[in-house]
């Protein structure tokens, strides 16, 4: 007998308030509907960034909870309570790293005897994510960082063009924040920045979908880009110009080094990360802000440590202004990343001499930003990039008959990689993720 597909089902969004991206806009919807003959179910939500009634009008039927869903898609943690026995799910579930905090979610789910499918893992054959906010993260994290960067100035005493920046989600969309930096821009292109910021540097981490986001929307500015070679030189140099800001990308090769002092090798580090230590202490004493939007997984060195700040604000004088931490791995490579914070209250300063976060922008320690769902203050641009990534894989999702084994499932190899707990046991792929469970999985 032929297995009926399964009916889709859309979450509601609940981590905050600011929450209100879907993983498929109604055009999304109705275009599956349309092509695919797929059936769907909408959860209400009045704060969603795409109205209710349109999912409805085009299609799907709008539920009141997710009691009897079959295929759920979301898109940030969903909390335990909700999980019902023999559910997929799909959602970023930050589970993939052994993360501690999260390891009671995953247990969870495998008692419950769950399917979860977690859109990070989504990746071509090359391990290219093909479900991504990235590009947004990036977006919204660096307006945002621009916007601590003038609070942070300001409670010096500094006049900047950063202290007109608005929140990301204070503007009605990306162009209008594009605009806005772009005036902001050929103000500093016209009067400059302060002697005591000169040279004002600003450092990126990565080369995939966030770094390329971020360094979009700092490019809006006056810049100029040096390598990490030159800037010890820019430091004494005096013809350097007042009204442009420097622009630094670290590559992999640039954020670690090899133990015995050989060259790097990226393909020894894939396989080896054991043999490499944090090389960004060269460089962070030059930044006056970093951007951190590379990845880290726990065998790779960490990039900022609290040891690494206390030398470099050793004299007293500032330096490292601020981190803009958009991959948010909580005492992940940034240590002082100690907890997420939220879209209307972003940042908080490491305080040095207390050894932890405190409230507000100044103090001796770098303004740390650490929201960890950036693209929220996106909402239906990301949400609309998102569903062009999920849209195509849909149609499998429903159709597959998820009471099967793992090794019958048919499924695109896209998604069955992505598949880290099936019927109530960890799947080959991630069968490394039993030693976290056994140490955190308990709520």
């Amino acid at each position: 007998m032929p297995h009926s597909r399964s009916r889709l089902t859309l979450r509601r969004e609940d981590k905050n308030d600011w929450e209100r991206r879907v993983p498929l806009t109604p055009a999304h919807v109705a275009a599956l509907i349309e092509d695919h003959d797929l059936d769907f179910d909408v959860e209400r939500f009045s704060r969603r960034a795409f109205d209710d009634r349109e999912y409805a009008r085009l299609g799907a039927r709008l539920v009141d909870d997710l009691e009897g869903a079959e295929v759920v898609l979301g898109i940030k943690e969903i909390p335990p309570k909700l999980f019902r026995e023999h559910t997929v799910y799909l959602f970023f579930s930050h589970t993939t790293k052994g993360q501690a905090q999260n390891m009671p979610s995953l247990q969870r789910l495998l008692d419950l005897e769950c399917t979860l499918l977690d859109y990070e893992q989504v990746v071509d054959e090359r391990g290219r994510r093909l479900i991504f906010f990235g590009k947004h993260a990036g977006y919204a994290g660096m307006i945002d960082a621009l916007w601590m960067l003038g609070r942070r100035f300001a409670a010096r005493g500094l006049e900047t063009p950063f202290h007109h920046v608005r929140l990301a989600h204070e503007y009605s969309g990306l162009d209008e924040a594009t605009h806005h930096l772009s005036r902001l821009g050929e103000r500093l292109r016209e009067h400059g920045l302060p002697g005591e910021l000169r040279p004002l540097v600003v450092g990126f981490t990565g080369s995939g979908n966030v770094s390329e986001g971020a360094q979009e929307i700092f490019d809006r500015w006056p810049t100029l880009e040096i390598l990490p070679e030159e800037l010890a030189e820019l430091r004494v140099d005096l013809d350097r110009p007042r009204n442009v800001l420097f622009k630094v990308v670290f590559r992999r090769e640039h954020r670690v080094r090899r133990k015995d002092g050989g060259a790097f090798d990226a393909a020894e580090f894939d396989a080896h990360p054991e043999r490499y230590v944090n090389g960004m202490d060269r460089w962070l004493r030059y930044l006056t802000f970093l951007v951190h939007g590379s990845f880290w997984s726990p065998d790779h060195p960490r990039l900022v440590t609290r040891a690494d700040l206390a030398s470099i604000w050793a004299d007293g004088a500032p330096r490292l202004e601020g981190i803009a931490d958009i991959s948010c791995d909580i005492g992940g490579g940034i240590e002082v990343t100690v907890r997420p914070t939220r879209p209307d209250d972003p940042c908080y300063v490491w305080d040095l001499d207390k050894g932890r976060p405190v409230d507000g922008f100044d103090g001796r320690g770098p303004a740390i930003l650490a929201v960890d769902n950036l693209p929220c203050q996106l909402p239906a641009e990301s949400s609309e990039h998102f569903g062009d990534g999920l849209a195509r894989f849909a149609p499998a999702l429903a159709r597959c008959d998820w009471t099967v084994p793992f090794e019958d499932l048919r499924l695109p190899p896209e998604l069955k990689r992505a598949i880290l707990v099936h019927r109530g046991a960890l799947t080959p792929g991630f069968a490394g993720l039993a030693a976290s469970l056994a140490e955190h999985g308990s709520s």
